[in-house]
């Protein structure tokens, strides 16, 4: 399998009673909102944009070890802004999508790892931020979002 390309939405994990729980898109989009007053309609409505929003997530894996977590631009922000906004440096922008400098994967031992950028010490053993990507289902798990190859 090539690790290289696009990788899409598939679920976000909930952690429920009996531990996590992925959630598809639909089951997400209609899911309780257990931090936001359902009564407040413009909360809930700003919970439903950044829950499309993550919906819509998606990663790519290029050629020269680069990987780009992707997120679709917020509903309601023109091109100007945007534009005016990479500018001014304040945002990085990606095949139309938002993103972050890259994070690095690499295949090792015939599978797919990636650098999530978390470092610190475990012990006082220092970590060095890699870990293995894909699930025994073949689901790219980046923190708590599983995504599949498109």
């Amino acid at each position: 399998m090539s690790y290289i390309g696009k990788w899409v939405f598939h679920s976000v994990g909930e952690f429920g009673e009996e531990g996590i729980v992925y959630l598809n898109a639909d089951e997400y989009l209609a899911s309780p909102m257990p931090y936001v007053d359902e009564n407040d309609e413009d909360a809930v409505a700003d919970e439903m944009k950044e829950r499309r929003r993550t919906v819509g997530m998606e990663l790519r894996l290029l050629e020269d070890g680069k990987m780009y977590m992707l997120m679709p631009m917020p509903e309601g922000v023109s091109n100007e802004e945007i534009k005016a906004a990479v500018d001014a440096g304040e945002i990085i922008v990606y095949d139309g999508m938002l993103t972050q400098d890259p994070l690095a994967w690499e295949e090792r031992d015939g599978g797919l790892w990636f650098n999530s950028g978390i470092e610190g010490e475990v012990f006082d053993e220092k970590v060095d931020g890699w870990a293995k990507a894909l699930d025994e289902n073949g689901f790219f798990n980046f923190m708590n979002f599983r995504f599949k190859k498109a």
